[in-house]
């Protein structure tokens, strides 16, 4: 599929990238709604995979509950916890849930890190280019009267609707974007990491404000677990 990008309306920061390929390692995490060891969801098989590891030929079917789970996230720099919202994004927080009892986040890095206006690191893509993905898209969701405050998890998309896959952002200090980018969870613990990460600055490689963390962040492991 092709490279997508986050495209922000009246901000003088370049797009945000996003996209639909990627790999990982295989595995399973203890407590996960979704592992390796898991035969299939809702009685079906696991979607069947494009290559080896993991690039899927579909999005997982739908099978958590309209209720709240909870991402842990365990990075180089610290833990992030946040709360998803199943009710009003159930594609995004199930394809979450599928995606990290896969493992397929574990070992990558956050690509992207913008630091003007738009104020968010950008995650969610093994291969660490800003180009990768699940193999699969979910619909937007969540989106009417959308707002992205601080400690917003929200995903990255090519600009047209419906083209999210695993990337996502998550914003370290209020930030104006349009709502055209699905918000699924809210930071309830680690916030500071962020924005202490943020402190730290990028490398402008994408342009002024816009670039590589220059404190590298390793997504090591990735949880959801039902709250």
């Amino acid at each position: 599929m092709p490279r997508s990008k986050l495209a922000i309306a009246a901000v003088a920061i370049g797009a945000l990238t996003a996209g639909c390929g990627g790999s990982s390692t295989s595995g399973h995490h203890k407590g996960g709604l979704y592992t390796a060891a898991t035969p299939g969801a809702c009685g079906q098989p696991v979607p069947t995979p494009l290559s080896t590891p993991q690039l899927y030929t579909k999005e997982p079917p739908v099978c958590i509950d309209p209720t709240t789970y909870t991402a842990t996230i365990v990075t180089n720099q610290g833990t992030i916890v946040a709360a998803l919202d199943g009710k009003n994004a159930p594609h995004t927080v199930n394809s979450f849930a599928f995606l990290a009892g896969q493992h397929y986040f574990d070992i990558s890095k956050c690509h992207r890190l913008t630091t003007s206006a738009i104020v968010v690191p950008q995650c969610g893509d093994p291969t660490g280019t800003g180009a990768g993905g699940p193999g699969y898209t979910i619909p937007d969701e969540n989106l009417t009267g959308a707002t992205y405050p601080a400690g917003t998890l929200a995903m990255a998309n090519t600009g047209q609707p419906h083209t999210g896959g695993s990337q996502f952002f998550i914003c370290y200090a209020n930030t104006p974007l349009p709502p055209q980018y699905t918000p699924f969870g809210m930071v309830t613990s680690g916030l500071d990491l962020l924005q202490k990460i943020a402190k730290n600055g990028e490398d402008d490689a994408n342009g002024p404000g816009d670039g590589h963390p220059k404190q590298p962040v390793i997504i090591q492991t990735f949880t959801v677990t039902k709250a």
